[in-house]
């Protein structure tokens, strides 16, 4: 799809942009809407287990989950914007590349599939916010926009999953998962060693804001992650509006756009608008929170002590931080419990609450086929509306 490189789009150009481009204005909108949802479903995956132990009230840890992750969003959008990429490449879509008749269909079409797919990943989440699952938006995300494209494709539409991509998300689905068990497992036995000879009052207290701080970590690489993955939808959405009205802007697309998002954000500001409007937008979905979900992940799965999340929230944000420079679109609910299942096998297999796991695994593994049959028919929904 994306054989060029669209440099920035400054406030002032979106607003043209918005009025003259109702169609991008929905899918905008749809995509804020799962940027909320992700926010607020995934609350858990950075102070479940800082709840669980009680180092912070309910309160205090869903507000500084919702600034790190505001943060985390920012920062890395700046420094490490691969996963940006990895999402925006998604789908390819043919023939939007220039400025002729048909490009400029191929352009409104591909902006109908995006919405589709917004619309799949957003009842995904809500679907399993209201069973209390932790599923991961990252795949529902990954599955809507791939059966957005198998429906197009089936209408004899030009658009095909990027293989390049989705290599990217089953590297990360893996490796991250296999870090995080490991160093989950890793870090709880080294704790555990080295402070075998110091009291249990004086650890105690240590590990209680050492868990706060490691919460904090861990909500940072959760914006990084997730906010990057909607940056890039949201870039997608702008480079195809763009392509759709090409009168309507005049924008330096000469530059080859796997130059990267990072050079882009370093190099024109006028486009930080884009990470700081998801940061706010998932900012204010986590401080609403979802408790049943932190229930069920931080307190449902293993027992864990102060030390033990600490060795938790630890282990996920290096798991994280590693896929987040290597560019791989990963899920932060699915790092987490992997987590906490390594710290939980440090006291034996029976400690692991193995019905919780195992609803969460197969939550994952559903996700795929569920979001792209979700995708495919909403996508041939909305072809079905009559003036879309």
């Amino acid at each position: 799809m994306f054989t060029n490189f669209l440099s920035s789009v400054s406030l002032p150009q979106l607003f043209t942009l918005l009025a003259n481009s109702p169609l991008l204005i929905i899918t905008i909108l749809l995509a804020l809407i799962v940027v909320f949802i992700n926010g607020w479903t995934d609350a858990p995956n950075s102070v479940a287990t800082c709840i669980s132990t009680r180092a912070l009230s309910p309160k205090k840890a869903i507000v500084m989950a919702a600034f790190c992750n505001l943060l985390g969003v920012i920062i890395f959008a700046l420094f490490a914007a691969g996963v940006a990429e990895s999402i925006a490449g998604i789908i390819d879509f043919g023939g939007v590349d220039d400025n002729s008749l048909e490009s400029i269909n191929n352009a409104h079409t591909a902006l109908i599939g995006l919405s589709s797919g917004m619309v799949a990943t957003a009842l995904w989440g809500f679907i399993a916010w209201c069973f209390g699952i932790p599923s991961s938006e990252s795949h529902a995300l990954v599955a809507g926009l791939t059966g957005s494209a198998f429906a197009l494709m089936m209408m004899n539409i030009d658009a095909t999953p990027s293989g390049s991509s989705w290599s990217s998300v089953g590297i990360g689905f893996l490796i991250s998962s296999l870090i995080g068990l490991f160093l989950g497992f890793f870090f709880t036995k080294f704790i555990e060693l080295v402070c075998q000879n110091i009291s249990i009052s004086k650890s105690r207290k240590f590990f209680k804001y050492s868990q706060i701080g490691a919460s904090a970590l861990m909500a940072l690489a959760h914006g990084a992650q997730d906010g990057l993955k909607f940056v890039g939808i949201i870039y997608m959405a702008l480079y195809l509006g763009v392509r759709a009205n090409p009168d309507i802007i005049t924008a330096n697309l000469s530059s080859p756009f796997m130059e990267g998002f990072q050079m882009d954000f370093l190099s024109d500001p006028s486009f930080l608008w884009l990470p700081i409007l998801v940061a706010l937008v998932m900012g204010i979905g986590t401080s609403i929170g979802g408790y049943r979900i932190i229930k069920k992940v931080g307190m449902g799965m293993v027992n864990l002590k102060p030390y033990q999340g600490f060795a938790t929230d630890l282990s996920a944000f290096c798991s994280l931080l590693l896929s987040t420079f290597l560019g791989w679109p990963v899920s932060t609910s699915q790092v987490k419990t992997c987590s906490i299942i390594g710290v939980g096998l440090t006291k034996g297999v029976k400690s692991v609450k193995w019905k919780i796991a195992l609803d969460m695994v197969l939550t994952w593994v559903f996700t795929f086929p569920g979001c792209i049959l979700i995708g495919i028919a909403v996508t041939y929904i909305f072809f079905a509306i009559p003036g879309i």
